[in-house]
């Protein structure tokens, strides 16, 4: 079943299969909802980059810092340019790095010094059921895929990032089990205890309402599956959390940002168990940047000029942390 140039297929046969009619459903008519031209004005113009994307074919899928796809040598001059310029059609591309036949994609976020960070520090993914949200385009998924986890369904309300994804998939095993659909965690069932492991990365300070998102997160954890838990934080050693006047690093939607003692009581109010800080980094202009993919400001304008260690506001400057914890039994 396609949207708007996204094929389902493989991942509606699965649902079918696994009795999961009912989350179906809803799937079928969230994805019909959010693909929508109405609510979303470059939408045809994303669906046609990705329709006009070149007919190539390649075993290459190598997953490792760098997503590879494909080979410079099983392309030619003409495709590859046309291949360029659809993916830049899909910019800013913040997260990777990609390569697709022989293309390099230099995103914002050198999101496999993150993956490194966090990997030796959580349960194997071996055989598992995995649901990432705020899975951006993908970059994490194709991680998970790699560590064997059984299948990994991605949500992100960010239809460009959508796009992104499947621009990659294209040039993979169609039945490779990884998806995104255009969905909030809000969107989510309210039972659907079935995932092994949930990841929650870059999502916390985006919400509202913290304990909603991470009660949403319960809802969909198997007993005893674990939450990997990234966010924002102010790296000091008490119970408060800081609330932007306004922006935070420009950034407009930052409501909250606790520090990790808080975020433990968040977690332990949300019912999870054993939650454990495993990394706390501030993030530095070797990790985010602006690129030929990302063209517009990144951290280093996000930060005051005469002082790194605060933000243009005059905040601490961004520090994230990963946590892990697990779901009663």
């Amino acid at each position: 079943m396609k949207f708007s140039g996204i094929d389902y297929e493989y991942l509606f046969e699965w649902m079918k299969k696994n009795n999961y009619v009912n989350w179906q459903t809803i799937l079928e008519k969230k994805i019909a909802e959010n693909l929508s031209p109405k609510r979303w004005g470059d939408l045809p113009y994303w669906q046609s980059s990705l329709e006009k994307l070149p007919e190539l074919q390649t075993n290459v899928y190598e997953v490792e810092s760098v997503i590879s796809v494909g080979h410079p040598k099983e392309i030619n001059p003409s495709n590859s340019e046309i291949l360029r310029s659809c993916l830049k059609n899909l910019h800013p591309w913040r997260k990777g790095p990609f390569s697709l036949f022989g293309i390099d994609i230099d995103s914002e976020w050198k999101a496999n010094l993150k993956w490194d960070r966090l990997l030796p520090n959580i349960d194997s993914l071996e055989g598992k059921l995995v649901l990432d949200i705020g899975c951006g385009n993908g970059y994490y998924m194709h991680r998970m895929i790699n560590e064997r986890a059984k299948r990994v369904i991605g949500i992100d309300p960010s239809v460009k990032f959508l796009y992104q994804f499947y621009a990659i998939k294209k040039y993979i095993k169609k039945d490779t089990p990884i998806d995104i659909v255009p969905l909030k965690d809000d969107d989510l069932p309210d039972s659907l205890p079935i995932f092994d492991t949930v990841f929650s990365m870059g999502v916390l300070s985006h919400r509202k309402d913290p304990i909603k998102h991470l009660r949403n997160v319960m809802k969909c954890i198997k007993p005893g599956g674990q939450v990997v838990l990234e966010t924002l934080v102010i790296n000091e050693d008490h119970r408060h959390s800081l609330q932007p006047q306004s922006r935070y690093a420009k950034m407009r939607n930052i409501w909250e940002l606790p520090t990790p003692t808080l975020l433990k009581e968040w977690l332990n109010k949300c019912d999870f168990l054993n939650p454990k800080v495993v990394d706390i980094t501030t993030t530095s202009t070797k990790e985010q940047r602006t690129t030929e993919w990302m063209m517009f400001e990144s951290l280093e304008n996000f930060l005051d000029s005469s002082d790194p260690d605060k933000t243009i506001e005059g905040y601490p400057a961004p520090t994230r942390i990963i946590m892990t914890a697990q779901a009663p039994q």
